[in-house]
């Protein structure tokens, strides 16, 4: 059977989303396919998101290829997760849709990194229980 494909949402494809697309690959790799994409591109992942995604998880987020990319970079989504941009998205076609409204840490102390990602990884877990 077809794994489905989830794809994470924000502005910048910078920071939450690229934390929630290497969580999602981590921790429901079996149950669904993580990919992520914004609005707008950064030149690079938010170096703190990496620093602290290599810590906590030992993910490396750019050494698995992970990078910015724009929404018509991904096609065939099945659920849409936003993280919360407070923009309105273009239209992606798919199944399921919600929103998780999650603040940007960019720009704060390394403990709202980490609420973030502690946010996301339960919302992830919840997320696979809810495909399985």
């Amino acid at each position: 059977m077809k794994k489905p494909v989830v794809a994470f949402i924000c502005v910048h494809n910078s920071c939450r989303s690229q934390m929630a697309e290497a969580l999602g690959r981590h921790l429901a790799g079996d149950v669904f396919v993580s990919v992520s994409a914004g609005t707008e591109t950064k030149p690079q992942i938010n170096q703190d998101a990496v620093r602290l995604m290599k810590d906590r998880y030992h993910i490396d987020m750019e050494a698995e290829g992970q990078h910015s990319k724009l929404l018509d970079e991904i096609t065939c989504v099945d659920v849409v997760v936003t993280m919360g941009c407070n923009v309105n998205c273009p239209f992606l076609s798919c199944k399921m849709r919600e929103d998780w409204g999650l603040d940007d840490p960019t720009g704060q102390p390394d403990e709202v990194f980490m609420d973030t990602m502690t946010k996301i990884e339960e919302k992830i877990l919840d997320l696979k229980a809810r495909l399985r």
